[in-house]
């Protein structure tokens, strides 16, 4: 007997490498302000030095968990808005405490407002999830402190952990931007190396994965910074460089002929010397002027970028200027993101919803700790991290077995530094589980949120049932009234991925034969990122209960296919560039019809016609592909069986 595919899908976890950087930074960082506090008191001991020491912990774990690995800047400014929302959600906590309608409407205002800033960047909406859960927080905690200093504290203890996230920036063995730009030239060696073995496809997708990373790293970068940063422009331009190198490798994956040694050797040689491990060898790989196509074209590459890395002034020359749009169009699309998205409108809806309702379970249900209720809404709800059904079964088993570790620790612990002790462990954990998956991380933030809450206010045995009572209502509320009631959340959002990425395919083929070089490595960029996020949402969707998971799962060939219709685009290229006859333009018009009449079958939820499509030369590959992909779409579509039934 087996269980479920979905199901499967949902606790499946490959366990991540160690950050052990972080887990060092963890460890410290959270239980300090503590330690500090139960030094100045000598015990741990009810009163105001407790309570502060409480408040700065809070502070100092929103401050560690800010800060994702990238640029400093874009670190400090996600730690900002967890320190800043934070803060305020501690002074609104203090106006929901009691009863009546007033807190009422104040969960609901904070939740709506909440979900419209969420969707504006990544940095707000960590901010809006700790203002949910610092204002869910505040509403239960009490302490001999006033609103002014819990707040001080709060701060207090986000500014230490902010130190120590300085701290391992500045004694990080490389610099992460340069590190995600060499990540590119290390894939492009594994790739090339895989060719004709089991692995091929999956080097073939870190190969997108890392271009991905590196182009949102640098691009982020540069347009974060005020005036013109030399050594961002010189990163760019070694990735505008490598397009040739990339075209190449997708082309020889394409074609099964096994790279030359040399190559692959010359790719990590690349790697290194833009990571600064070390130095580019002066003489670059020679020329090839005969043998398959495909080798040119890898060598060719080789030798571009080689010119580039070793060379500032051509990684100079090489980069493409950062228009910085001015404050009007900015103001533009943060509007459109927010009040202007359905999709942010009806997630704003949905969420004060979830909060309204649990701020009502919170007064009137007996319940021990009513607000980890609200707690639970407004961590399971969050967008951005996956499907809401995911993050309810994993956050409620996740919560679960917390629960359990954390009262068995207050059950064997004394109550003295040993309790600081299993605090560190569970805060030295949270980095590797939350690279995991959601579930194994809740494991550990619950001890270690029960252990400083226990601290302000001592419980009983029964504080675990009570605890496991409250998760459970908190994970019923968001399946109910976040899931249940709104049948759009039921169908996967894959039609629309998949209609992105077809679309993006159709430019790509235009750009590959009609455009310019510029216009081919973008073209050729936005297509392989719409597949990538084809994939996050695969992946998404196959931990649902069918019937999402059962169609996400019908979709799965169709992706591959997209995959090498790409590919084959990319193949046809380096052909026409090494001598073969560039392709009938009328049979490119041909194909690119073919490609959007794919999005309108997707869109529509039409079965595609049997007409075959008719290509020479360099297009007959990427026509059999596109074919293909009209089949597997018939195959897939909802209407599939209800017509081969007449």
């Amino acid at each position: 007997m087996r269980a479920p595919t979905w199901l499967e899908e949902l606790v499946r976890t490959t366990p991540p490498p160690v950050p052990w950087r972080d887990v060092v930074r963890f460890a410290v960082a959270i239980p300090a302000p503590l330690a500090l506090a139960v030094a100045v008191e000598g015990g741990i001991e009810a009163g105001a030095a407790l309570g502060a020491g409480v408040f700065a912990t809070t502070g100092a774990l929103a401050a560690s968990l800010a800060p994702q690995p990238g640029p400093l800047r874009e670190r400090l400014r996600r730690t900002a808005a967890a320190i800043g929302f934070g803060g305020v959600g501690l002074v609104i906590g203090q106006f929901v405490a009691g009863g009546g309608w007033l807190p009422v409407v104040a969960v609901a205002v904070v939740a709506a407002v909440a979900a419209l800033i969420s969707a504006v960047n990544s940095a707000m909406s960590l901010g809006s999830l700790q203002l949910l859960v610092y204002t869910a927080l505040a509403s239960g905690l009490s302490t001999p402190l006033s609103a002014v200093a819990e707040v001080a504290f709060f701060v207090a203890g986000a500014a230490w952990a902010t130190l120590l996230t300085l701290v391992q920036y500045r004694t990080e063995p490389s610099d992460p931007d340069r590190a995600a730009v060499a990540a590119v030239f290390s894939r492009i060696g594994e790739l090339l190396a895989a060719i004709g073995t089991p692995d091929t496809e999956e080097a073939r997708r870190g190969l997108t994965t890392a271009l991905n990373g590196a182009y949102d790293r640098v691009i982020r970068s540069r347009g974060r910074t005020s005036g013109r940063s030399r050594e961002l422009a010189e990163l760019a331009g070694v990735l505008n460089s490598a397009a040739a190198l990339v075209e190449g490798a997708v082309a020889a994956v394409r074609a099964g002929v096994p790279a030359d040694p040399h190559d692959i050797t010359a790719a990590h040689a690349l790697a290194a010397a833009v990571n600064g491990s070390r130095e580019l060898p002066a003489q670059r790989p020679d020329a090839l002027e005969g043998g398959e196509s495909t080798h040119r074209a890898v060598r060719h590459g080789l030798r571009l970028v080689w010119n580039v890395v070793g060379d500032p002034e051509e990684r100079a020359i090489a980069a493409v200027p950062q228009q910085r749009p001015d404050w009007r169009m900015r103001l533009r699309d943060v509007v459109d993101r927010t009040l202007g998205s359905r999709d942010s409108r009806a997630f704003a809806v949905r969420l004060t919803l979830c909060m309204t309702v649990a701020e009502i379970a919170r007064q009137y249900l007996p319940i021990e700790r009513p607000y980890w209720v609200l707690l639970t809404v407004a961590i399971v709800l969050k967008p951005d991290f996956g499907s809401v059904f995911t993050r309810a079964v994993q956050r409620g088993a996740g919560t679960l077995l917390g629960v359990l570790i954390g009262s068995l620790l207050l059950a064997v612990l004394p109550r003295n530094a040993w309790v600081l002790v299993a605090m560190a462990l569970a805060a030295g954990l949270l980095p590797w589980a939350r690279n995991a998956n959601f579930g194994l991380f809740s494991v550990f933030q619950t001890p270690v949120i029960i252990l400083l809450l226990d601290l302000a206010l001592p419980g009983g045995p029964e504080l675990v049932g009570a605890r496991l009572l409250d998760t459970l209502i908190g994970c019923g509320i968001v399946l109910l009234f976040g899931y249940l009631l709104w049948p759009q959340t039921w169908r996967a959002p894959l039609d629309e991925a998949l209609r992105d990425a077809a679309l993006a395919l159709d430019g790509f083929v235009d750009a590959a034969f009609t455009g310019g070089p510029a216009d081919r490595r973008r073209a050729r960029r936005k297509s392989y990122r719409a597949l990538t996020e084809l994939h996050t949402q695969l992946q998404r969707r196959l931990a649902e209960p069918p019937p999402v998971s059962t169609r996400a799962a019908a979709f799965w060939p169709v992706i591959v296919q997209l995959e090498r219709t790409s590919d084959a685009v990319t193949e046809a290229v380096i052909a026409t560039r090494h001598g073969e006859p560039a392709p009938d333009l009328a049979q490119v018009a041909v194909l690119r019809r073919a490609i959007r009449e794919l999005e309108d079958d997707i869109r529509a939820h039409r079965l595609p016609d049997d007409a075959e499509i008719h290509a020479d030369g360099v297009l007959a590959p990427v026509a059999r592909e596109v074919d293909a992909a009209r089949r597997l779409v018939r195959d897939a579509a909802p209407g599939r069986a209800r017509a081969d039934g007449g």
